[in-house]
């Protein structure tokens, strides 16, 4: 059973995610201060975070900059703010998706069981390309050994072109597989990632493979057969 971490101050609305969530056969723990959130999310090891962003004690912000340093676990933010400019403010610091209050219960069970989707464990724990290794379950990758640091985005992007190596994705599946099928922002997301993953791996020769642009198509992750 899959576990849920609610950080949420608000009594009324954790109550109603237990119910939605247990229902759909989650286990949930839930924490209502922004100060026990992160000794939380360490004890409990939860295969997603739904996180609040106005809480007591420590803000959703400083929460979701602590967890990503940690580790890639999923986080979607909860909040009443429902403008562009803070929905944009959580993805960009590593949010994979953003639900804006008042909210539906079923459309929550909805977005988390679409973030897990994208988390699943490859069926294959490794892949290697060369000098550039991929690693599914832990969200890692290595070149030469030494391990990259990239942005949760970028990573979540990355795992899945080398999953369907030599296949070209358009931006708009791109979007769909990776960034989830209710982002609003422009699918050139997609060209700024691959470029960042272009220079996080400037020294994977392309002998052995490489991220390709295939001109009027979209993408793929070229491996040498």
């Amino acid at each position: 059973m899959q576990k849920i971490l609610v950080v949420e101050d608000e009594r009324a609305i954790r109550e109603v995610l237990r119910v939605y969530l247990q229902k759909a056969n989650f286990e949930v723990v839930m924490v209502e201060d922004g100060e026990e959130a992160f000794a939380a999310y360490l004890f409990h090891e939860p295969d997603l975070v739904l996180l609040d962003v106005m809480l007591p004690g420590k803000d959703g912000w400083d929460i979701l900059q602590q967890i990503r340093s940690h580790s890639p676990c999923p986080v979607i933010m909860l909040t009443a703010l429902s403008d562009v400019e803070h929905r944009l403010m959580g993805l960009n610091e590593g949010a994979d998706d953003y639900i804006a209050k008042p909210f539906a219960g079923e459309e929550v069970v909805a977005r988390v069981r679409a973030v897990l989707r994208r988390y699943e464990p490859q069926q294959v724990p490794v892949r290697r390309f060369g000098s550039l290794e991929v690693f599914y379950e832990a969200h890692r990758v290595t070149l030469d050994g030494v391990e990259i640091t990239m942005r949760p985005r970028d990573m979540a992007l990355l795992l899945f072109l080398s999953a369907n190596p030599n296949r070209t994705y358009t931006r708009e599946e791109l979007i769909e597989h990776v960034w989830g099928w209710d982002y609003e922002g422009s699918d050139r997301a997609v060209d700024l990632s691959i470029k960042r993953l272009r220079q996080a791996l400037q020294e994977w020769p392309t002998s052995e493979g490489e991220l390709r642009t295939v001109r009027g198509m979209g993408y793929q992750l070229y491996a040498a057969t």
